[in-house]
């Protein structure tokens, strides 16, 4: 793909979707889909092929079966990200910062006289004399009706700003806008009067949904599609407390944001579409499946449904969609934006942490990284973790971080490290650990709703693997001599220093797997000093993909290992309920028959989008 360089124009804020699509096209980053493209699997064949090549955003302009065109890979690169939102990126940073300091605005008091004023921003503005979204209203059939992955339950709405209040605080300052795919089609849902509510844990909806059941009262529910491209950003963003989602979208976008009330409702009258209803105490219907962002479906549930009230779309309407999978997709760019715009407010939030990373590559919650302080005890020699345990609880107590799986934590007196230098940061930690100390469980709790892992949806275990002070091992770059002719086991592959990739055969179930792990011990304990510079052993189905590179290795390890029932290890006991090993730690990285099957491009349906990369097409030279 040829990169283009982004030069700022004289637009200073969208105000509408339309708007920065324009203004994309005009700086060489948006290209039109003139072609008819079918909705069912061919859109999302094309953006996920442009995607990957680093493409441009995409217009398509002529939809199989809707009026309204459609658009995707908005916010496909960081960089375009950053030049949608130039203008007022610094300002927002400067706001989150003030959150969190704000003796800072009396340290700078001109520069932040500019972020103040910025801020006026926040404040939504009521009833403006324009409507635009209530142009017409339609039927949810009249939408392009985007179906992505070819085992998807049927169309799914994938960049959704749905919008709830608080029964006992109504009003838009203590409402909640939050990104959570609606299923549009399919199932048993009633053609144009239902449709699927999907959301996970530690969501304000929830909240705002236990206040209606208990008052046996339906919550309405708002979905705005498209408008000005803040409004999606805010829907995603993990905003500190107080700081409301319109707000966000009002400082980050220039503008503020404009709502009305219709029958109950409340609409941002800037959406492209706005979808109305309710949802009753009681009343859910099987959801999914959904090709969903770890790179695996997410199966049939039973979620809420939300009977349709009224569809509303402006006067020449843009659809914006994503399409999710294995990492890095177009969230992974949201997820780049998110951090550079509040990553340093996170750890405010949690004494002594210095750095936090939700590793992408691995799904976001399965993995995540930390940098904390280890202050407790300077006047001992031995150095060993302690805070770093209590910013761990920490961690694993608040809103999302606590979904995470794997928590590895370190602390580094000479602040060298970083979380989101994976191999380095693994390195160090494994150097460092104590296998018989500093693995800590968490069994029988919460996880991702969209991790498989576990031993139900949204129930699994976790773990935290901790270390600070000096090295106690160098890490072999080699493999050891004794895991050639293992039996059960082979091809082992080196993945990192102190890691090891090694397969074995299909996993069948939980008691054939302790007596293969009993077998794999028994062989390797009476070793164990020759496997001083390994800390890690993943067993796999696959170890020459798993060891390629680290983006494999973290995929497959921590989406498909449930710490409490898949981790192992050479010369492991259990003393005073604490567990611990003697040497390398085990993880069991098979498939196991509970697992989401993995998301796979159709074959077929690939050769049909051909025609719009082949000359002639529209697409013909944007993946050079």
């Amino acid at each position: 793909m040829t990169q283009h360089k982004f030069v700022a124009s004289g637009i200073m804020h969208y105000v509408s979707l339309e708007e920065c699509l324009s203004d994309l096209e005009k700086n060489g980053h948006l290209v039109r889909v003139k072609e008819e493209v079918d909705p069912y699997l061919e859109m999302a064949a094309v953006h996920l092929r442009v995607h990957e090549a680093g493409g441009p955003a995409l217009l398509f302009e002529k939809v199989k079966g809707s009026r309204f065109r459609a658009a995707s890979n908005i916010f496909g690169t960081i960089e375009r990200s950053k030049f949608i939102f130039r203008n007022s990126f610094r300002q927002v940073q400067e706001l989150i910062a003030l959150k969190g300091d704000p003796m800072k605005a009396l340290r700078h008091p001109l520069r932040n006289i500019i972020t103040g004023l910025a801020a006026l921003k926040a404040f939504p503005l009521k009833d403006p004399l324009s409507k635009p979204v209530l142009y017409e209203e339609i039927s949810i059939s009249d939408l392009p009706l985007i179906h992505h992955w070819p085992m998807d339950g049927g169309a799914f709405i994938t960049l959704p700003q749905v919008y709830t209040e608080d029964m006992d605080q109504p009003g838009i300052m203590q409402s909640n806008l939050g990104m959570y795919r609606i299923q549009l089609t399919g199932n048993d849902y009633l053609k144009n009067k239902e449709v699927g509510l999907h959301y996970q844990l530690h969501r304000g909806i929830g909240v705002h949904q236990a206040k209606a059941n208990s008052r046996n009262l339906p919550l309405k529910v708002s979905c705005f599609v498209g408008g000005p491209p803040a409004h999606s950003v805010a829907a995603v963003m993990p905003l500190p407390e107080g700081i409301s989602e319109m707000g966000f979208a009002g400082v980050l976008g220039g503008r503020r944001f404009r709502y009305v009330y219709r029958d109950g409702y409340c609409i941002s009258t800037d959406a492209d579409f706005v979808i109305t209803g309710e949802v009753y105490p009681g009343e859910n219907k099987p959801e999914g499946p959904f090709g969903d962002h770890l790179g695996y479906y997410s199966l049939q549930h039973h979620f809420p449904v939300m009977r349709v009230h009224k569809v509303y779309a402006k006067k020449n309407a843009i659809w914006p969609f994503t399409i999710v999978g294995r990492p890095p997709q177009e969230d992974t760019s949201f997820g780049e934006l998110i951090h550079e715009l509040a990553g340093a407010a996170i750890p405010l939030e949690i004494p002594g942490l210095q750095e936090v990373h939700a590793v992408d590559a691995a799904g976001v919650h399965p993995l995540l990284l930390a940098v904390g302080s280890e202050r407790y005890t300077p006047y001992t020699t031995v150095k060993q973790p302690a805070e770093l345990l209590t910013i761990a609880n920490h961690i694993l107590g608040t809103g999302q971080l606590s979904l995470a799986k794997f928590l590895f934590i370190a602390a580094d007196d000479s602040k060298k490290i970083s979380a989101h230098l994976i191999q380095p940061f693994m390195e160090y930690i494994l150097e460092r650990i104590d296998l018989s100390r500093d693995v800590h469980f968490y069994t029988n709790t919460t996880i991702d709703t969209l991790d498989y892992s576990g031993t139900g949806l949204n129930a699994g275990s976790k773990v935290v693997f901790a270390a600070y002070g000096e090295p106690k091992r160098k890490l072999s770059k080699e493999l050891p001599q004794v895991l050639s002719g293992l039996n059960g086991f082979g091809n082992a592959a080196i993945v990192m220093p102190g890691v090891i990739a090694i397969q074995a055969d299909k996993f069948i179930s939980y008691d054939a797997a302790h007596e293969e792990m009993g077998i794999l011990d028994q062989q390797l304990k009476q070793v164990k000093e020759m496997l001083a510079g390994i800390v890690f052993i993943v067993v796999c189905d696959d170890s020459v993909f798993t060891a390629a590179t680290i983006r494999n290795y973290v995929w497959v390890t921590y989406t498909r290992c449930n710490p409490s029932h898949d981790i192992y290890g050479v010369d492991a006991f259990t003393e005073n309920k604490h567990w611990g090993c003697r040497g390398p730690l085990v993880l069991d990285a098979r498939s196991k028959p509970h697992h989401a099957p993995p998301l796979v491009k159709d074959p077929d349906n690939e050769k049909k989008i051909d025609r719009l990369f082949a000359k002639g097409g529209s697409l013909h030279g944007v993946l050079k």
